[in-house]
C-alpha cells in the first residue's frame, strides 16, 4: 500500500536521495506513537470543530476514519509492514487521505509535527511511565515476600567487602524496597512534569486558529497546557528526566544484581539460584552460571549510555525544533524497554532463590563481627568510645594471635585490657543479643525488622 507524498514537498521539485530518505525517516521506531498520534488526532478534529475549521459532519467522518485506522493497528504490525512513510504523522495522515479523501488534507490545519510529536510522544511517555511504576512495584512485592520467607535468616552486612556486622536478610531484601521506593517517587514526580500539552503551539509560534487549548488538554488527560510555544515544541527535558530516573532504577538493579551474583558463588553460598534463571558452561560441566543477573548488571550500562546521548544531543541546540531531536525517541524506547525487562528479570530470579541458612550462619559467627558489641559494653560501664574503641582493637589482635573470636577468650584475657570486663559480657557478645541491641526505627533487630515489613506490606497494598 502506497503512502502520499512526504508533508513538505511543495518547496521542493526534485526527489530526495533515496540513501538520504532512508536516513532521515524515523518510522521504524517511531511507529510506536501511532496509538498517541491517532488519539491526538482524534482530539484535535475536535478541536478543530470548536475553532469553526471543521464542521459536524466532517469531524464525524475524520474521527470515525480515525477510530478505523486504530482498530487496524491494534489488530495487527503488519499493518506497518509495506509503509513507506517519512514517520508516524505521515503516515496516519496517508492512511486518513486514503480512506476519506481530501477531507483528510484539512486535519492539520494549524498544527505542526513539531507540536504533533511533542504531545505524542508526552502521550506515550505518560502511559510507559504507569506501566514502570507498576513493575517497580512488583518487583518491590518480590523482594518483600523475600523478606518474609527469610525473616529468621542472618547474614553477614559487609563494608568495603568485609564483614562488618551481622543483619537480618530480610533487612537486606528491604533495603532494596525503599531503593525501588524512591524510584516510584521520582517517577510520579516525573509523570507531572510529562503531563503537559503542547500541541496548539504550532510549529514554534503558536497557531492562528482558536483552538480551546484548555478543552484539549482535559480531552487528552493533561493536567495543564504549556504556556510560551517556542520551550513547548522544543523542550525535551522530561526525556532527559524520565532517562535519569530509568537509569536510577539500573543503578539498583545492577547493586541488586551484584549482591545476588557475590551470594551465589561457592566462596559465599549463602544461596543457591533456580535452574530458572541459570545458564551452563559450554566447556565446564559443572557450572552454574548467573547470567540473569550478569545481564542485568551489563545493561544497566546502556541506559546510562542512553541519558547520556540525550543529555550531548540537546546540549548546543538553538530555539526551537530542530532535527536533530529525533534522536530523543530511540534513547526513550530504548531505556524503556531495559528498565521493564531488567525489573521483571530481577523479579523471577527473586522467586527462583533457594537460601541455604547454614552457610551464612557459619560466616557471621566468625569474623569478629561483636567487635563493636563489646566496644558499646565498654561505653556502658562507663570507658569513652575512643578508648573502649582501642581496648577493643587490642583484644582483637589478641584473638588472631590465638586463633579465636572474641566470645571464645578467656575472661582473664579480656580482662588484661580492661578490668572493667565481667562475665557478664559473653551473654553481650551472643549473636541473638548482637541482633536485639540494633532496636532503632531502622536497624536491623528482628522487632524492627517484622515492623518495618508490616509497614512496606501497608504500604505496597494501597
Amino acid at each position: 500500500m502506497a503512502d502520499s507524498k512526504n508533508l513538505w514537498g511543495g518547496r521542493f521539485k526534485g526527489e530526495p536521495d533515496s540513501g538520504f530518505a532512508a536516513f532521515n525517516s524515523s518510522f521504524p521506531f517511531d511507529r510506536r506513537l501511532f496509538e498517541a498520534d491517532v488519539a491526538a488526532s482524534i482530539a484535535y478534529a475536535r478541536a478543530l470543530l470548536g475553532a469553526g475549521v471543521l464542521t459536524s459532519d466532517e469531524t464525524t467522518a475524520i474521527t470515525s476514519a480515525l477510530e478505523q485506522m486504530l482498530n487496524a493497528g491494534r489488530a495487527g504490525s503488519d499493518y506497518f509492514n509495506d509503509s513507506t512513510a517519512e514517520d508516524v504523522h505521515s503516515f496516519v495522515e496517508a492512511r486518513l487521505i486514503e480512506s476519506i479523501g481530501d477531507l483528510g488534507r484539512k486535519l492539520h490545519t494549524g498544527r505542526s509535527r513539531n507540536d504533533q510529536v511533542a504531545t505524542d510522544f508526552r502521550l506515550w511517555l505518560r502511559q510507559s511511565i504507569d506501566e514502570l511504576i507498576t513493575h517497580l512495584r512488583q518487583t518491590q512485592m518480590a523482594l518483600l515476600e523475600f523478606a518474609e520467607a527469610n525473616k529468621e535468616v542472618v547474614i553477614p552486612g559487609y563494608t568495603h567487602l568485609q564483614r562488618a556486622q551481622p543483619i537480618l536478610l530480610a533487612h537486606w531484601s528491604l533495603a532494596y524496597f525503599e531503593m525501588f521506593a524512591r524510584d516510584r517517587e521520582r517517577l510520579i514526580e516525573s509523570r507531572r512534569r510529562v503531563n503537559v500539552l503542547p500541541l496548539g503551539s504550532g510549529a514554534l509560534a503558536g497557531t492562528s486558529f482558536p483552538i480551546d487549548r484548555q478543552t484539549l488538554a482535559a480531552e487528552l488527560g493533561f493536567e495543564k497546557i504549556s504556556t510560551n510555544s517556542l520551550d513547548a515544541v522544543s523542550d525535551r527535558d522530561f526525556c532527559v528526566e524520565f532517562l535519569s530516573d530509568c537509569s536510577l532504577i539500573m543503578v539498583h538493579l545492577s547493586r541488586l544484581a551484584e549482591d545476588i551474583i557475590l551470594y551465589s558463588t561457592t566462596e559465599f553460598g549463602f544461596i543457591q539460584l533456580g535452574d530458572a534463571i541459570s545458564t551452563g558452561s559450554s566447556l565446564m560441566p559443572q557450572k552454574k552460571n548467573p547470567d540473569s543477573m550478569e545481564l542485568v548488571r551489563g545493561k544497566a550500562g546502556r541506559v546510562f549510555g542512553d541519558l547520556m546521548a540525550m543529555l550531548t544531543t540537546l546540549k548546543g541546540l538553538p530555539l526551537a525544533y530542530n532535527k536533530d531531536m529525533q534522536e530523543d525517541k530511540e534513547a526513550v524506547f530504548d531505556a524503556f524497554d531495559t528498565a521493564t525487562n531488567s525489573l521483571k528479570v530481577a523479579r523471577t530470579v527473586l522467586n527462583n532463590i533457594t537460601v541455604d541458612e547454614l552457610k551464612p550462619h557459619e560466616a557471621v559467627s566468625r569474623g569478629y563481627m561483636n567487635a563493636t558489641e563489646l566496644a558499646d559494653y565498654l561505653v556502658r560501664k562507663g570507658t569513652p568510645f575512643r578508648e573502649a574503641h582501642e581496648i577493643v582493637g587490642k583484644i582483637v589482635v589478641r584473638a588472631l594471635e590465638l586463633g579465636k573470636e572474641i566470645n571464645e577468650l578467656a575472661i582473664s584475657d579480656l580482662r588484661s585490657h580492661s578490668t572493667l570486663i565481667d562475665e557478664d559480657v559473653f551473654s553481650v557478645l551472643t549473636l541473638e543479643r548482637t541482633l536485639a541491641s540494633k532496636d532503632c526505627t531502622g536497624g536491623t533487630s528482628p522487632s524492627q525488622v517484622q515492623d518495618a515489613t508490616a509497614v512496606a506490606r501497608k504500604n505496597i497494598e494501597k
